[in-house]
């Protein structure tokens, strides 16, 4: 079994597992367990919208997803967190859309981290508002 620790000081830990037996893929890690003292953030679905509350991208899959991907970063940072505390990530489509041209525009924010978090990827009727085409939320952990 693959494993990666990242270790706190005070023996906190989040470690990302790659059982023998599941398929090994370098943009995800299949177990993630985090032990110790930590903090934990979760954030919830962010759409493609500016802080005027406006849609950024309608119609383009790969615009709205920079857009949520960037109120992700933004909701880290608010946080005291960075993409690589990501230990989990929901992507829900609007069916019909690409999951490669998305996944493409998501590889450009997260590139190769070390150790990708575990990801769930949905596809869906619909979302909150019609224009939107992706939505994504995660949750992140800080060893303390």
């Amino acid at each position: 079994m693959t494993q990666n620790p990242e270790e706190s000081p005070i023996h906190g830990s989040v470690q990302h597992l790659i059982p023998e037996t599941l398929h090994k893929n370098p943009a995800f890690t299949q177990v993630i367990t985090v032990t110790g003292p930590a903090k934990t953030i979760y954030i919830g679905g962010q759409d493609a919208v500016d802080t005027q509350g406006n849609i950024v991208g309608k119609g383009d899959l790969v615009a709205q997803t920079h857009q949520v991907l960037r109120n992700l970063r933004t909701a880290l940072a608010a946080a005291g967190a960075r993409p690589e505390h990501i230990i989990k990530w929901n992507v829900y489509l609007v069916q019909g859309q690409s999951l490669q041209a998305g996944f493409a525009a998501f590889q450009q924010f997260w590139g190769h981290q070390p150790n990708p978090p575990t990801i769930t990827g949905i596809f869906v009727s619909g979302l909150a508002h019609p224009d939107f085409l992706v939505e994504m939320d995660a949750i992140a952990v800080i060893p303390l």
